[in-house]
Parts: C-alpha cells; sequence; structure tokens
C-alpha cells in the first residue's frame, strides 16, 4: 500500500476511498482529587465569583451579604 500526500493507493494502482485512520491521543494525567489542573479551575472559578459579588455591589448599591 503506497500513501502519497494523504492518499491511499493500493498494490495495484487503485484509489483507496476509505479515510486514513488518525492516531489516538490518550491523555493520561490524572483530572481528579488535588491536581495542579482542579486548583487552577477552583481558583479561577472563585474569582470569577469573588468579582461578581463586587459588581453586584457595585450596580445594586447594597451588598449582597
Amino acid at each position: 500500500m503506497n500513501t502519497t500526500k494523504g492518499v491511499v493507493i493500493s498494490e495495484s494502482d487503485k484509489l483507496n476511498n476509505f479515510a486514513i485512520e488518525p492516531k489516538m491521543y490518550v491523555d493520561d494525567t490524572p483530572r481528579t482529587g488535588f491536581t495542579p489542573y482542579a486548583e487552577r479551575l477552583n481558583g479561577r472559578l472563585a474569582m470569577i465569583g469573588f468579582v461578581s459579588l463586587l459588581a453586584f455591589g457595585v450596580l445594586t448599591k447594597n451588598g449582597l451579604i
């Protein structure tokens, strides 16, 4: 089987109409528990919540608490 520029040609010089299968990629990094990813996400969500609370207080001239 010959592969040229993304086109697959069989031994009898016929064009293969099937798609070329992509290489599989598996991400083995943990996504649960106290990982850097989880801590970064929690920190960003906390910052969004804090800024939203400040914006709510400024716009309504009342504090939420």
